[in-house]
């Protein structure tokens, strides 16, 4: 017996809504901290506050259905946050708007316009890590998960 098969389809919805809002508030909470997000990492927010609201949308209705968009846009947001990995891991260049490039065949003026537009917080810096792992890492793992849980509530018999 799998363990998801102890819990309705509801608490499963309801336990991945959940998960969204304490990753979303984990954020901001890092954010009072004094860790200001990335252009990245405001991205990868929108996916859980729409996961939220989903779930409970469904809860509400009672469409078991909605779990397809909770594992869209868990997977979204998983997605995003591999792909922030590699930026900050330098693997692959992010948004030109919030990673470092090279400035040597810039005039003075396309430069001065380049750093008036510059962001504060760059995506390709990592604010905080623990044992090699970041926020980005965590976020894309742990959506990941999260988007399975959406399709195993979404394909549930009962």
């Amino acid at each position: 017996m799998r363990l998801l098969d102890r819990f309705s389809t509801s608490q499963i919805i309801a336990f991945a809504a959940l998960s969204s809002a304490l990753i979303l508030g984990g954020a901001f909470l890092f954010q009072a901290l004094g860790y200001a997000p990335c252009k990245l990492c405001l991205w990868q927010r929108w996916p859980h506050a729409a996961a939220i609201v989903i779930g409970g949308v469904a809860l509400s209705t009672k469409k078991k259905a909605l779990a397809w968009l909770g594992a869209l846009a868990a997977a979204i947001t998983s997605a995003l946050g591999f792909y922030h990995s590699g930026v900050e891991r330098k693997l692959w260049d992010g948004p030109t708007a919030c990673t470092g490039g090279g400035v040597a065949d810039l005039s003075v003026d396309d430069l001065l316009s380049k750093i008036n537009e510059a962001p504060l917080i760059r995506c390709d810096e990592i604010p905080w890590e623990m044992f090699g792992i970041t926020m980005a890492n965590l976020n894309a793992v742990g959506s990941l998960v999260l988007a399975v849980i959406w399709v195993m509530a979404a394909t549930r018999k009962s």
